[in-house]
């Protein structure tokens, strides 16, 4: 029988793409199937480029690689460890918002609501489901500096993520991190939409805004590492409190 190992040499052998390329593509493989958890620490350098018959060198610009999309983090002395949401520098990849000074901030939330319902068509089309689908829907405000900032909605795949519905309050501010850890779904990549609108009367209510006060509409989708969506999240930015920020 063969070794996992073998079957790896094997794959590395076409050159439709570098050799660092297809080991991160298979490093990541073994991320995804769970074999290296978040948290985990990767084996050596020598180890893996032993594993894989390839150069340090070229195992060591797979592993940059990595870590410049997030997907490791390079500790010195330590090692390489797999990135996990619990982490500043993983919970400001996915949070825009800034003070009006530029410094960032940690949101506390209040979940306002949890129920369970039928998709409607935009939420269903967002997160790759059947048109009758059951989803949970999380609606919450989030504060900063004891000021309402964010009123959202987070929506997910019932199937997926049912037992949320349940799960005893408080619900932590970092939602990627319980989606991590109890559910094996990571987040790796967000796409957003960013909008100005008028605020609707619960949004107007709960974030204390005039209902003629714009705010940001603000359409993410979650992916995970083979870029299906994990999460659709509707968040509505009190602007007059809070600037967004991005990097581009």
């Amino acid at each position: 029988m063969k070794s996992y190992y073998s079957e790896v040499s094997m794959s590395l052998r076409p050159v439709s793409q570098p050799l660092h390329q297809q080991l991160r593509d298979l490093m990541l493989a073994r991320i995804e199937s769970g074999e290296w958890s978040p948290g985990t620490f990767l084996p050596s350098e020598t180890r893996l480029a032993e594993e894989y018959g390839v150069a340090v060198g070229t195992l060591r610009k797979a592993l940059l690689d990595m870590a410049a999309e997030g997907l490791v983090q390079r500790r010195q002395g330590k090692g390489t460890v797999v990135s996990s949401h619990d982490s500043d520098a993983v919970l400001f990849r996915f949070f825009n918002l800034r003070r009006a000074d530029g410094t960032t901030f940690h949101p506390e939330s209040r979940v306002l609501d949890r129920t369970r319902r039928h998709a409607t068509p935009d939420e269903a089309n967002a997160l790759g489901l059947a048109p009758d689908a059951m989803v949970i829907c999380i609606t919450r405000v989030r504060d900063g500096d004891g000021v309402p900032l964010i009123y959202e909605h987070i929506v997910l795949d019932a199937a997926r993520f049912g037992s949320l519905l349940t799960t005893p309050d408080p619900l932590p501010n970092t939602l990627y991190q319980l989606y991590q850890t109890e559910f094996g779904a990571s987040v790796f990549r967000a796409r957003e939409k960013v909008t100005a609108c008028a605020p609707c009367p619960d949004c107007a209510r709960e974030l204390g805004i005039p209902a003629t006060s714009p705010v940001l509409r603000v359409h993410r989708v979650a992916v995970d590492y083979n870029g299906a969506p994990l999460e659709l999240r509707i968040s509505h930015i009190n602007t007059s409190a809070v600037h967004y920020h991005a990097e581009v």
